[in-house]
């Protein structure tokens, strides 16, 4: 018989590397908005097929009859409560990217967009690794995951903006947002949230 342990620490080691995979999808988000800077409409008309290949995807996987290579990345991805279940979490953020660049112009739609793909992504990952200390009422949400969101938006929204005041209101709000218990739909309201706000203050910086 396998101890105990041995089991914990081969679920903990699986539940790593799942967690490095999709983060590693979010943190290529990041290379979104420069490909947008080049072709914006091939780029949003790419993105809207990727988001119908993966919904169509999904729907034959829930009927036993998954498609190759879009349903092994998406059980190599997946989080032990979207076990039988429809992985909302690629739909999300496909469509929090579209609709942020959409809605936002220039460097706001750029900042919301890096927001997700740095603040989201490298806050649960850094949660998962070193998040020890839990923020109440948040579900499991941590202090390093939330100070490691803030760094990584203030850092991303200063590169853009070049404003120090700027980037700490965009930092604060994304770790504010980012400690609400909103599982997959993080992926849709940090972008829009925070380009929506950066367009704002940007507008008001003129």
């Amino acid at each position: 018989m396998i101890p105990d342990s041995r089991i914990a620490r081969a679920q903990y080691r699986n539940s790593i590397k799942k967690e490095f995979f999709r983060k590693s999808i979010h943190l290529c988000s990041a290379l979104i908005p420069t490909l947008l800077a080049v072709a914006y409409w091939p780029i949003l008309a790419c993105l809207g097929c990727m988001l119908c290949a993966y919904i169509v995807s999904e729907l034959f996987r829930m009927h036993g009859k998954p498609l190759p290579v879009i349903a092994r990345v998406t059980e190599a991805a997946s989080r032990k409560r979207d076990e039988n279940k429809f992985v909302l979490g690629p739909v999300t953020l496909v469509l929090g990217i579209i609709v942020t660049a959409l809605i936002w112009k220039g460097d706001a739609a750029r900042i919301g967009i890096y927001a997700l793909a740095f603040g989201d992504g490298l806050a649960s990952l850094a949660g998962k690794i070193l998040g020890r200390m839990r923020v109440p009422f948040t579900r499991g949400k941590t202090v390093v995951g939330s100070l490691t969101c803030f760094v990584a938006v203030f850092c991303s929204a200063f590169a853009v903006c070049k404003d120090a005041r700027i980037a700490l209101i965009l930092a604060g709000t994304a770790m504010v947002v980012e400690l609400m218990p909103l599982k997959d739909f993080d992926n849709l309201i940090i972008p829009i949230v925070i380009g929506g706000i950066a367009q704002l203050l940007l507008y008001c910086q003129r």
